[in-house]
């Protein structure tokens, strides 16, 4: 698979180069035109819809840009070394991912779901509703879709089987929680990019967060009723012997890091004085867990570090595909993309740019982040507002929801042991229906 992926990528950029050397661009003094300005940008999409990994497509069509613009080689490696550092900054969702990390690995999650499987008798849809929010709420605090789905779903299928309204409300729940997720790499590449304090594009966002959550959970509750749903398994060895109290006690960390997450701020405005900052959560968390579950104080503080390697690794290669990304910008590609949108009426710009972050995710939704990088410095020169930008952000999520490579699409697959294809099937209704709700609020707003 790999070998004719880069196979199939210098065949191209082989191709590629030769249209530009025959066009005489990449001389010293040659004008670059418009198409051939775009034209890494399309080598890499066509790369990446072909499921080329984004690193390969990103160096095809950086070469590219090397030959059109006239590119040094000691002008490429700066782009790549300013782009690195710009990435590893992105510290609050780094620091909250990890905190979130260490609950799971404790837990918590798992023991919120048994409480309410007890508490509720037999009424499912109550449980499948529960199932969908508290996959909102894992990936809103970790950022990371595809991590709380690789938790959740094993359990929500041993406890009601694979209810298709239940994947798809799980599904876009992580779409709206991870690109609005102020320890998501989604949120932090917007941050950076588009030059808007993170706190910020959170706040504008939550609302539109909550909106689409609450679909989620209203069709997950639609679908377990409609179905007659009923429990299927029992508890597992491992909390069936707990008491009430000892459930809730390991799930107060998870409790008390989305109050922190999601209302601190708030807090902090009313009180007059930062006191939900990350430090201080990151160890009242931490102590949580060391305090109220069976981790020791060497596990807690080790899931803590073992919990940041999952976004360290992906702004790793993000910084590195956004070095490419930026050499494309150096020969002006996007200010030809931004001239062509510009033509556009005014009213059509927003919904034309959410429709067409959905249809790149849709193919390239593995790399999330990466189509970030390759769709706001088009938003950001059209003059987009943070709402606008966050639209588009929320578009790129949805399509991944119907991606054959996303992540979460995968643990769904294999946490409900169905084919992904299933999963692909059954969430293109539900989440083809939010898109088009999407469109229409970009379209309003």
């Amino acid at each position: 698979m790999y070998k004719k992926s880069i196979i199939l990528s210098f065949l191209v950029l082989i191709i590629s180069a030769g249209t530009v050397y025959a066009t005489g661009a990449g001389e010293v003094g040659h004008p670059v035109n418009g198409f051939l300005s775009i034209l890494p940008l399309l080598v890499i999409l066509g790369l990446l819809f072909a499921r080329v990994h984004m690193l390969i497509a990103g160096l095809a069509g950086g070469i590219l840009a090397m030959v059109i613009g006239g590119i040094s080689i000691a002008e490429a490696n700066g782009f790549m070394l300013e782009a690195l550092p710009t990435m590893l900054t992105i510290t609050v969702p780094i620091i909250n991912s990890a905190i979130a990390m260490a609950v799971f690995k404790s837990g918590g999650y798992t023991t919120a779901l048994t409480l309410v499987r007890r508490g509720i008798r037999g009424k499912v849809e109550y449980f499948a509703a529960f199932i969908v929010f508290l996959q909102a709420a894992a990936t809103y605090m970790s950022g990371i879709g595809g991590g709380s789905a690789m938790v959740i779903a094993p359990l929500a299928f041993a406890a009601v089987g694979a209810i298709p309204e239940l994947i798809a409300g799980m599904s876009i729940a992580a779409a709206v929680s991870f690109t609005t997720s102020p320890a998501s790499l989604e949120s932090g590449v917007v941050s950076q990019l588009a030059d808007i304090p993170l706190q910020d594009y959170v706040s504008t966002m939550r609302p539109y967060w909550i909106l689409f959550t609450i679909l989620g959970i209203a069709l997950a509750f639609y679908g377990a009723k409609k179905r007659k749903a009923i429990f299927q398994g029992e508890e597992s060895e491992e909390v069936k012997n707990m008491s009430n109290k000892e459930l809730w006690m390991s799930t107060i960390p998870a409790i008390f890091l989305l109050f922190a997450v999601i209302l601190g701020p708030l807090v902090n405005k009313v009180v007059g004085t930062p006191i939900f900052v990350p430090l201080v959560y990151l160890v009242v968390t931490i102590a949580l867990v060391f305090f109220l579950t069976k981790f020791s104080l060497s596990q807690s503080v080790e899931a803590l570090v073992e919990g940041s390697n999952y976004i360290l690794v992906r702004l790793f290669s993000v910084g590195i595909f956004l070095g490419f990304i930026n050499m494309i910008g150096d020969i002006g590609a996007f200010e030809t993309i931004v001239g062509i949108a510009r033509n556009a009426p005014i009213w059509l710009m927003v919904p034309a740019a959410v429709l067409a972050g959905f249809l790149v995710g849709v193919p390239a939704g593995a790399y999330v982040g990466s189509i970030l990088a390759l769709i706001l410095p088009v938003t950001i020169a059209l003059n987009f507002s943070p709402l606008a930008t966050g639209f588009v952000v929320m578009g790129v999520g949805m399509g991944s929801q119907v991606s054959f490579v996303n992540i979460t699409m995968q643990a769904l697959s294999s946490g409900f042991q169905i084919p992904i294809i299933e999963v692909v099937k059954g969430n293109a209704k539900w989440v083809g229906a939010c898109t088009i709700i999407l469109l229409a609020i970009s379209f309003i707003a």
